[in-house]
């Protein structure tokens, strides 16, 4: 894991970044009698040439050489090193990468798969119309359900 440089006084402002992680970036400390910029000890750790990441690892997360997938065609090009990100896509495409990816065993990188077809499956069922009796029905097994937890307390 890379060492995490901060702005100077981020801890201290909520809009330089705290709980805000895209605020979280790096500015180089200025002025005269800036601790840090003379990298004082206790201080935080100022940008130097030591901190270079290996050329090995460069571009990469999680050891995984990392592509950006807009389509199918994107996903078929994927080899067994790498993982992916998907693009800016609609839902419907995005279900459709998100289940191929899942049976394969491909790594999305910028997706919670678990999560998403749990939410996307609730949207299908929520989507599709009910006839009156599979409504009258669900109706029917909550109203038991709820006369049973008030004889419990009785």
């Amino acid at each position: 894991m890379p060492k995490k440089f901060l702005r100077r006084t981020s801890k201290l402002h909520s809009k330089l970044g705290r709980k805000r992680k895209k605020k979280q970036v790096w500015r180089k400390p200025t002025g005269r009698d800036n601790k840090m910029k003379e990298k004082r000890k206790g201080r935080p750790k100022v940008v130097s040439v030591g901190y270079k990441k290996d050329k090995r690892e460069k571009g990469k997360i999680e050891g995984k050489k990392v592509i950006r997938v807009m389509n199918f065609k994107d996903l078929k090009r994927l080899k067994k090193d790498m993982a992916i990100i998907l693009g800016n896509i609609g839902n419907k495409k995005k279900i459709e990468l998100v289940k191929y990816a899942r049976e394969n065993g491909i790594k999305i990188l910028n997706v919670n798969t678990k999560k998403f077809m749990k939410k996307s499956e609730k949207k299908e069922v929520s989507d599709k119309k009910m006839t009156a009796e599979e409504a009258r029905k669900i109706i029917e097994s909550k109203m038991e359900e709820k006369s049973k937890e008030k004889n419990k307390w009785i």
